[in-house]
């Protein structure tokens, strides 16, 4: 088990976080007078800091403790707060493995934490061999890993993924956005067993909630009580917090897209198999393909016109497009445009 207050920021460390007006008094019945608030109206009082009812019904559904459990503007908060946590800007390094999300790119830079790029192997897989000089590289405090990955769209090898969390001496963050739509297990269940893990989820993708900005992260009661040392006092509205607790109150809606949403997937490759554009469906284990064409630039650009929205990966994988899993309606959309296409 790794000593997390090593890996600390000693300014955060020696932090006094601000207290809220919540935190003080978090009764919901009484005369309120403490907040500077308008008495006024339906959204007028702040709202819970701490998402006590969200978190409460994440515990059920995850079979976690709630003191595991921090509720983000977005995983993109988490992320953020990982690095103002453990990396000492202009002096501690991140690591992450390319191509992958590109706001690990952002963030570092926000914070001035310099980002090491490992390339995947060809299967898009961790390769072991490329670890041997960065295992005791003790400046780097942050371990990067999407899975299922974007833009690719694969699970990473677990075993990879727990050799990490062993052998580094970092804070190993799994972003696991398009979990809910792999068949493979999320790794919440190893939050007990390594003591440096972080596993982030998102209401974003499956539970249909992007506009809402909710994200989670679980871990260990030490690293979640740090996040919430330094996030802003209220980081998730009311309004939104509602709409998550709602979404899981309603899981049959969940499950009825999602399963819809896998289907159509089968749909749109077996379509994409039989086009002379695509050159190559790369395996998915999330609600999208990264698919290789003979010029995508001028595919990109042919669909633009049509008003059909695929995201450009060039920069990325060479020739790479990634497409979103639509509706039936908008799929065949696609298809039949890319069907013009030569």
């Amino acid at each position: 088990m790794l000593n997390i207050k090593k890996l600390v920021r000693s300014n955060i460390l020696d932090l006094q976080p601000y207290s809220s007006a919540r935190d003080e008094f978090s009764g919901s019945e009484g005369v309120f007078l403490d907040a500077n608030e308008n008495p006024y109206g339906e959204f007028n009082r702040y709202p819970d800091p701490y998402q006590k009812e969200l978190k409460q019904k994440l515990a059920v559904q995850k079979g976690v403790d709630i003191d595991t459990i921090f509720v983000g503007n977005g995983s993109d908060e988490v992320i953020d707060l990982a690095f103002r946590v453990f990396c000492d800007p202009g002096m501690d390094k991140a690591l992450t493995f390319t191509p992958t999300y590109g706001m690990y790119d952002v963030s570092a830079a926000i914070n001035n934490v310099k980002l090491l790029k490992i390339p995947l192997n060809k299967e898009f897989q961790i390769d072991r061999t490329t670890l041997d000089h960065k295992r005791d590289d003790k400046s780097i405090k942050l371990v990067f890993i999407c899975s299922p990955n974007n833009p690719t769209g694969n699970l990473m090898n677990q075993r990879d993924i727990e050799f990490i969390l062993e052998n580094f001496n970092s804070i190993v963050i799994i972003d696991e956005a398009y979990i809910d739509f792999a068949e493979g297990d999320s790794l919440i269940n190893l939050i007990d067993k390594y003591s440096n893990l972080i596993v982030c989820q998102t209401f974003s993708k499956a539970w249909g909630l992007a506009a809402a900005r909710v994200g989670m992260a679980y871990s260990n009661s030490e690293i979640i009580s740090l996040l919430n040392k330094i996030k802003p006092p209220y980081n998730v509205s009311k309004l939104n917090q509602n709409l998550a607790v709602q979404a899981l109150e309603n899981k049959a809606l969940y499950k009825a897209h999602l399963k819809r949403i896998l289907s159509e997937k089968i749909k749109l490759k077996n379509a994409l198999d039989k086009l002379d554009v695509v050159k190559k469906i790369y395996p998915s284990d999330a609600n999208f393909f990264l698919i290789e064409v003979t010029n995508a630039e001028a595919v990109y650009a042919a669909l633009v016109a049509q008003d059909i929205i695929i995201r450009k990966r060039t920069k990325l994988v060479p020739n790479g497009l990634r497409i979103t899993v639509g509706t039936a309606q908008e799929n065949q959309s696609l298809i039949t445009a890319l069907k013009n296409i030569s």
